[in-house]
């Protein structure tokens, strides 16, 4: 008898802490994670775990913000994803629609190309919409970039092993040492918010990091959500994510991750 347990939790939660009355602005803390599991036993022996969360605090003019996002597969005990990235911005507000933004970034992708890649550096933010219903935010930094691009191993044929290369002791294996670049970059980055009603909201993130001196290596980033509010404190939500790397080498472009979900804000 076949037997299969599957377990998947997502978890939402948002706080808000008003400041004390002789700033000039409410202060906040704002705090949003979506916390998931999957695990499969029978045919198949899989687990799952993914990790988003962004915390956003202000000190009058002064706001951090804090995201991370990360996921971690293993089928039949071997590891087929591991993946994480991490951002923390300043912003200064020199207006209530214009900022000044310093950006410091981390990703690690084990099944891409990059072992791991950091990127720095000043920026702008211009928020162009700023109503109840719509709200888009544009943003632009200049950046110092570091890659580390991952070794590469190659069997008998010349054929390239892709991580986790589980048969690494196979003594025909040939290993080209990891190696680092370094560049000036730039990002561009839009987020849209949709209030469609007291019970639907959309929201669109959109990026594009790319080297200046060689354009043909960029990155996309995009994530799509629509949630849905079921109770006060319950919402039904749908996501999805485009990752997407111009120069993977022998691996594959494009990382898609789509979510059904329920979030929880209280």
């Amino acid at each position: 008898m076949i037997k299969k347990i599957i377990l998947s939790a997502v978890v939402a939660s948002s706080l808000a802490v008003t400041a004390q009355a002789d700033t000039k602005n409410d202060d906040k803390l704002v705090t949003h994670t979506e916390l998931g599991y999957i695990k499969t036993t029978g045919n198949t022996e899989t687990q799952t775990f993914s990790l988003d969360t962004k915390w956003k605090k202000g000190w009058e003019k002064h706001i951090f913000t804090w995201s991370f996002d990360g996921q971690y597969a293993e089928d039949n005990d071997i590891e087929s994803k591991n993946k994480f990235f991490t951002e923390l911005e300043y912003d200064y507000e020199i207006t209530d629609r214009f900022a000044f933004d310093y950006l410091a970034g981390y990703k690690s992708d084990k099944f891409s190309n990059f072992d791991y890649q950091f990127y720095t550096g000043p920026g702008a933010k211009y928020k162009a919409i700023k109503s109840d219903a719509h709200n888009l935010s544009l943003e632009g930094n200049i950046l110092y970039a570091y890659d580390m691009i991952m070794k590469e191993v190659t069997d008998a044929s010349g054929a390239v092993v892709n991580y986790p290369y589980t048969d690494a002791q196979d003594p025909t294996y040939v290993s080209r040492d990891a190696y680092s670049d370094d560049y000036a970059g730039v990002r561009l980055k839009g987020i849209y918010e949709w209030k469609i009603s007291d019970v639907y909201k959309f929201n669109q993130e959109l990026s594009y990091r790319a080297d200046i001196s060689e354009l043909t290596n960029y990155f996309v980033f995009s994530k799509t959500d629509l949630s849905a509010k079921m109770t006060d404190i319950l919402s039904a939500s749908l996501s999805y994510k485009f990752d997407y790397v111009n120069e993977p080498g022998d691996k594959k472009s494009t990382d898609n991750t789509f979510t059904i979900g329920l979030i929880i804000d209280y």
